[in-house]
């Protein structure tokens, strides 16, 4: 009796324990399947695993392409080809008045162009000064495939820059700036535009250079410091956005290299286009602050020294009446010791126009402090 109540009881603790197993690896199934089955249903998990397939280079235009936009312009050239011993005054209206018929090659003329640009805040677009200038008529494309008349607000030569304001109620897509001040060399470098016409179009590279001079490049007429790039921009992309990693505008793609050494393009960095696009768009001009100097970086490759000496000086400049001569090595500016050309520069942008600045020299052996009243660079053209 004890023998069989035991083994009862061995039976029931067995088929106790085979009833706990059993309701144990069923809970587990089913709670695995609850764990399993949750994220496939969960939307969220599936965008966040369709954006972690999505390269920077997509994140980035998609941040930003909606606000790049197409610059159409048009220019209308009046020909007229006469005779230099035609005593007849061809008015347009007396033409028609008359009913002659004047020569096709006399007939008025549209040249058309095109660049790029961008929204960068209410209506407004930055783009390049020469894309727009001496244009009749401007258009504006937009992604979304509208076409608006847009108005040109200010333009300056001298930095490459002009802003143009949609006539049309927004909302607008606008890019989001970011600070050229912390891009470094190598960092990755993404170029959007519309070269030849064609929409949208990206181009990757990383940064080759900072503060490229444009007077290395031969430029001796324009104001600028450069972001070097291998990104390709080819005709078209002139006024487009150079993007970082993130999306965020660097710099504004306004020159390239063509013939030998083809294959770098050069942006203005997006620090310097905001000052002069805010300053347009507030005066509708740029005050440029210069003393009359062009100057020279020397670099003493054994000491690793750099100096900055004085190449030019501009006849009647404020620079020449202060006394500064060809030669000069420029020690200090302001409350700046000067290590590179750019020091200069900065300095006497940062100073304006309408207070003296303190300029210390060295000519030989003698150091000598001088007192410049910097003038706007348009009024050293009349010097």
């Amino acid at each position: 009796m004890y023998l069989m109540n035991r083994r009862k009881s061995k039976l029931n603790f067995f088929n106790h324990k085979q009833l706990l197993l059993s309701t144990v690896i069923s809970m587990g199934i089913i709670s695995s399947s609850n764990v399993i089955s949750q994220p496939l249903n969960n939307s969220r998990f599936n965008e966040l695993n369709l954006d972690s397939n999505k390269s920077f280079i997509t994140r980035a235009v998609e941040k930003t392409g909606a606000s790049v936009v197409t610059i159409d312009t048009q220019r209308y050239i009046k020909k007229r080809k006469l005779p230099n011993n035609s005593q007849l005054f061809l008015d347009p209206y007396l033409e028609r008045f008359f009913g002659l018929d004047l020569p096709k090659d006399n007939k008025p003329s549209i040249e058309q162009g095109q660049g790029s640009g961008f929204i960068f805040a209410d209506g407004l677009v930055m783009t390049n000064a020469h894309v727009v200038n001496g244009s009749d008529k401007v258009i504006v494309g937009l992604t979304n495939g509208k076409k608006l008349k847009a108005k040109l607000i200010g333009q300056d030569f001298f930095t490459d820059l002009a802003v143009l304001k949609i006539e049309g109620k927004g909302p607008w897509p606008k890019a989001q700036l970011g600070d050229s001040s912390k891009i470094k060399v190598g960092d990755w470098a993404i170029a959007v535009g519309n070269p030849f016409g064609l929409e949208n179009t990206v181009t990757l590279g990383i940064v080759s250079n900072l503060k490229r001079n444009v007077t290395q490049l031969g430029i001796y007429d324009k104001k600028l410091e450069l972001i070097q790039t291998d990104a390709a921009i080819n005709p078209g992309n002139s006024g487009g956005p150079l993007l970082n990693s993130n999306g965020e505008v660097i710099g504004i793609n306004t020159l390239i290299r063509s013939g030998p050494g083809a294959g770098l393009s050069f942006s203005i960095p997006i620090n310097k286009a905001k000052e002069i696009a805010y300053q347009l768009v507030k005066n509708g001009k740029v005050i440029h602050p210069m003393i009359g100097l062009s100057l020279i970086d020397e670099n003493n490759f054994e000491t690793n020294n750099n100096k900055v000496k004085v190449g030019y000086v501009v006849p009647n400049s404020p620079a020449e009446k202060s006394g500064i001569k060809v030669n000069d090595t420029i020690i200090k500016v302001g409350n700046k010791n000067v290590e590179t050309a750019s020091d200069v520069i900065s300095q006497i942008n940062q100073n304006g126009i309408y207070k003296k600045i303190n300029v210390l020299l060295k000519r030989k052996n003698i150091f000598i402090q001088v007192k410049v009243k910097p003038t706007d660079i348009t009024n050293l053209k009349n010097y």
